[in-house]
């Protein structure tokens, strides 16, 4: 049995921080970063069963033809994302009564839609990049037993390439579920390599007041490749925390990004409504004819 302090339930026998019940969740979870961005995507939906918002994270589960679909936003970082990633498991995975987990998971499917800046140079705005790999410059996965799920071959070489100092901890890297980006690439969207940031200013190589211990570092990123042609394509702050646990619990998970500045020309969507608007459609309607996948015993905890 899972202790009060470890298992946090509040008085209504909600989930703590997301402030849900197992019944209020789909198998089919889209996560979101603005608590903002929640209603763009339900506003295809033909019916809406439920909403709630506690913090950042705002919760609303409905219908997409068909297809019964929960949005909720992370807010932003993967500091967010551990709380929503390991709350959304529990309530489909932990049992409110008895406080044991389940003796045989289910899986959920997690599709992140987000924004996010592209690293290469002449990378096209406005288009939609699937995050093949993502790179953890967080230490989040770290906090966990997490070494079977890791890519160290690349990491290796991204910290040789770097020249990356240890004082800012080790990144990791973790794939996508493969069944999901098969399912929802086209010729409409780019495979990509993302890098989750720590930060939005510093982490990203952003100078306001603040001087960076690596001037040079988005340069090095921008030239380092990976089985001589994939490179690393976008920036962004919560794909590699998504990834690690989701396949730490035995979930799938993708992330769709639009890109909506690129970070070498310093230039900027100038139609950044429009550009989330068409890959929250694409999404959806990706989604739509998604079939669920099975918990596999190797993933259990």
């Amino acid at each position: 049995m899972l202790s009060k302090s470890e298992f946090i339930l509040n008085k209504d026998k909600t989930i703590y921080h997301l402030n849900l019940k197992p019944e209020q969740i789909a198998s089919t979870i889209i996560t979101v970063g603005d608590p903002e961005r929640v209603h763009l995507v339900t506003k295809y939906f033909d019916t809406i069963e439920f909403k709630i918002q506690k913090r950042e994270f705002h919760t609303q589960t409905g219908s997409y033809k068909g297809k019964r679909i929960t949005v909720i936003s992370t807010g932003i970082g993967t500091d967010n994302v551990d709380i929503v990633i390991n709350e959304l498991d529990a309530l489909r995975n932990i049992n409110f009564i008895t406080r044991k987990p389940y003796v045989k998971p289910k899986q959920l499917d997690i599709i992140r839609i987000g924004t996010s800046g592209a690293i290469q140079p002449k990378f096209p705005l406005d288009s939609f990049v699937i995050s093949e790999m993502a790179i953890g410059f967080d230490s989040l996965l770290h906090f966990y037993n997490s070494k079977k799920v890791q890519l160290p071959i690349i990491t290796n070489m991204l910290v040789n390439h770097l020249d990356w100092s240890i004082d800012k901890g080790k990144p990791y890297v973790i794939e996508c579920d493969k069944t999901l980006l098969e399912h929802m690439r086209s010729e409409q969207t780019i495979d990509g390599i993302t890098i989750t940031n720590a930060g939005f200013y510093g982490p990203q190589g952003r100078v306001l007041r603040l001087p960076l211990e690596d001037p040079d570092l988005n340069k090095k990123i921008t030239s380092f490749r990976y089985e001589l042609s994939k490179k690393i394509t976008n920036l962004e702050m919560e794909t590699a925390g998504i990834y690690g646990l989701a396949k730490l619990l035995g979930h799938r998970a993708i992330s769709m990004n639009a890109i909506l500045a690129n970070r070498v020309s310093g230039s900027f969507s100038k139609k950044p409504e429009a550009t989330i608007d068409a890959l929250i459609q694409y999404t959806l309607e990706k989604i739509r004819t998604l079939e669920p996948g099975e918990m596999k015993t190797g993933n259990k905890i």
